[in-house]
């Protein structure tokens, strides 16, 4: 399995939910499994088949984020010797050319791209377009709408 990229803030994030499936969700959905046991005959029990399902989703999760961790590339921003380039877990700031509209992106893997809160996958067209670009740039991206151009007016490593 190849390495998956993901920011200091985006590990953190999976050990956080992995750690409440361990210790809250997993003791959880054991006692409603036991509860729906002592009800009785379990063929038709309602309660013992959604506790049985709702166990099978959290052992899967669990699964998932331990293999995610395990293949985990983790990137600092602020470690980073980018020298002004726009890399994976850099924050841009961008000017649309057309609008003059500006935004700002976060670039993240994929579990952590989040377009309502600026993150941005390393694998979206934006991001791909502005790998390796600095102040100054001008980053052309295809998009469904059709091309567009974006102004690099800064690159941030937070």
């Amino acid at each position: 399995m190849s390495k998956i990229p993901l920011t200091t803030k985006g590990a953190e994030s999976l050990r956080a939910e992995l750690r409440h499936l361990k210790t809250v969700g997993r003791p959880s959905v054991i006692a409603a499994i036991a509860e729906a046991r002592a009800q009785g005959d379990l063929s038709e029990n309602a309660e013992y088949d959604a506790a049985k399902e709702r166990q099978a989703f959290i052992e899967g999760r669990i699964q998932e984020i331990e293999g995610k961790l395990s293949n985990a590339q983790i990137i600092d921003p602020k470690l980073l010797d980018a020298d002004g380039r726009c890399v994976f877990a850099s924050t841009v700031f961008l000017e649309e050319q057309d609008s003059g509209a500006r935004v700002t992106y976060q670039i993240v893997g994929e579990d952590e791209a989040d377009i309502k809160h600026g993150k941005i996958s390393v694998n979206s067209p934006i991001a791909r377009a502005l790998i390796g670009k600095s102040s100054g740039d001008i980053a052309r991206v295809r998009t469904p709408g059709g091309p567009r151009e974006y102004e690099l007016l800064e690159v941030r490593y937070e």
